[in-house]
């Protein structure tokens, strides 16, 4: 699989102990550097986002689809557990399994910010789960927040976005809970889903990310790419249950708002719509 920012990643169902790569190249631009914190934001990210649009019921044609998108499905949510040193390993999941005819739209690393899409999120109801590596989004963490007030969730990819295998536990360690407590302080919540740079992982990595809370590593067995749809394995189509990444943005290549659009459209082509990964996992 791909990633953005970074050269491709691995694809989803790897077994710990083994990297891997998706067979189609999402090839990224290399993450900014890490900056000082900004201040947590909280109700004035929210002021920042502009309210609905009047004709909220026909937003869908703002964004280049044809229907509205689907409502998904009412799912029983399982409350979590607390988890910490000596949890048991997270699960790795790429596909979520569920006769519910949806799917799960995930973003890495944070390096889009275009206010346009914070609208999309919020005209569409988009339910977008990100996967934030803080040395990417650097001073960009008001725009994740304006998203967070919309709707979107904030997940963890790390402080520094380096290929997990063969890290050392404290070094694994200090980037999965160092996140956490980076997200923590930003948002006030503490994520339970990571997702390893470049879709990579060890046993270590389970360890590590079981200690910092982590209760699932997410990868994803499709990626929207400019081309088109990317599989890791199995059926050559959406199905449902499935975790999509849309990839990375190409210097010529779509925007995130087009690339989303173009996913959401063939979501409803194969009768599908967008559940929120959370409510899943």
């Amino acid at each position: 699989m791909r990633h953005r920012g970074r050269p491709g990643r691995g694809p989803g169902g790897a077994r710990a102990g083994s990297a891997v790569v998706l067979a189609s190249a999402l090839l990224l631009a290399g993450c900014a550097q890490s900056v000082d914190p900004i201040e947590r934001l909280g109700k004035r990210a929210a002021q920042g986002v502009r309210k609905p649009s009047p004709a909220v019921s026909q937003a869908y044609r703002r964004w280049g689809l044809a229907a509205p998108l689907a409502a998904p499905p009412r799912h029983r949510v399982r409350p979590l557990t607390a988890r910490g040193a000596g949890a048991a390993p997270p699960r790795v999941v790429d596909h979520v399994a569920t006769t519910d005819k949806v799917v799960f739209l995930t973003y890495d690393d944070g390096a889009e910010r275009d206010p346009r899409f914070v609208d999309m999120v919020r005209d569409l109801g988009l339910p977008v789960s990100f996967f934030l590596t803080d040395s990417v989004v650097g001073p960009g963490y008001g725009h994740f927040a304006r998203l967070r007030a919309v709707g979107a969730e904030i997940e963890n990819h790390t402080l520094d976005h380096p290929a997990m295998p063969g890290l050392p536990y404290a070094g694994q360690r200090a980037e999965i809970c160092g996140q956490q407590d980076k997200l923590k302080s930003r948002f006030g919540v503490r994520p339970h889903l990571f997702r390893p740079p470049y879709g990579t992982y060890d046993t270590t990595t389970l360890r590590a990310a079981a200690d910092c809370g982590i209760s699932s590593l997410v990868l994803w067995r499709a990626a929207m790419t400019s081309d088109g749809i990317a599989y890791t394995h199995g059926e050559r189509r959406l199905r449902p249950g499935d975790i999509v990444l849309v990839g990375p943005d190409e210097a010529t290549g779509p925007t995130l708002k087009e690339r989303t659009a173009r996913l959401l459209r063939r979501v409803q082509a194969r009768g599908l719509t967008v559940g929120r990964l959370e409510d899943y996992l």
